[in-house]
């Protein structure tokens, strides 16, 4: 019985050794605790949704690019849609979504990480007289794919040194 007992706080301690940490939360080193985030486009879903994990992380966004700890660019932040499968009638019934972004991050004058692209991709059905919902349907895709790119992102600030 008390075998039993023993074994999750075993698992807690192996997991906490090897460096585990729960999805979306892993330590961003001291260069990027006070970023600034360069953007062409401030308000894309993308930004957005990377000034959100920074700030759910710890970081604490500088308003000025000279006061930052670490300068983050959005080399490219760009959503693309095509058409993959159309009906016996010529009409689109299955869309293909990417979304690409570019980053770099410096510091000062050092090159922190180059230029790195980041892609999601993903396919959504399409039907004619559902136009509405799907159109909603695409928004809720788009947002989706920029969490996940941010969050990916992160990954890559995580690993900063």
């Amino acid at each position: 019985m008390r075998g039993r007992r023993a074994w999750p706080l075993l698992a807690a301690v192996l997991l906490g050794a090897c460096g585990f940490h729960l999805q979306g939360r892993a330590p961003l080193p001291a260069v990027v605790k006070a970023p600034y985030v360069e953007a062409p486009d401030r308000q894309s879903d993308f930004v957005q949704s990377l000034r959100h994990e920074l700030l759910s992380n710890g970081a604490q966004l500088s308003p000025e690019r000279d006061k930052s700890s670490a300068v983050i660019t959005v080399l490219a932040d760009q959503l693309t849609r095509r058409v993959i499968s159309v009906s016996a009638a010529n009409q689109p019934n299955q869309y293909e979504v990417t979304y690409t972004v570019r980053i770099a991050v410096s510091a000062r004058d050092k090159e922190l990480l180059p230029a790195q692209e980041v892609i999601e991709t993903r396919t959504y059905s399409f039907s004619e007289p559902l136009l509405l919902a799907k159109g909603h349907e695409e928004d809720v895709l788009r947002e989706d794919m920029a969490r996940s790119l941010a969050d990916r992102v992160m990954r890559l600030l995580s690993r900063l040194q």
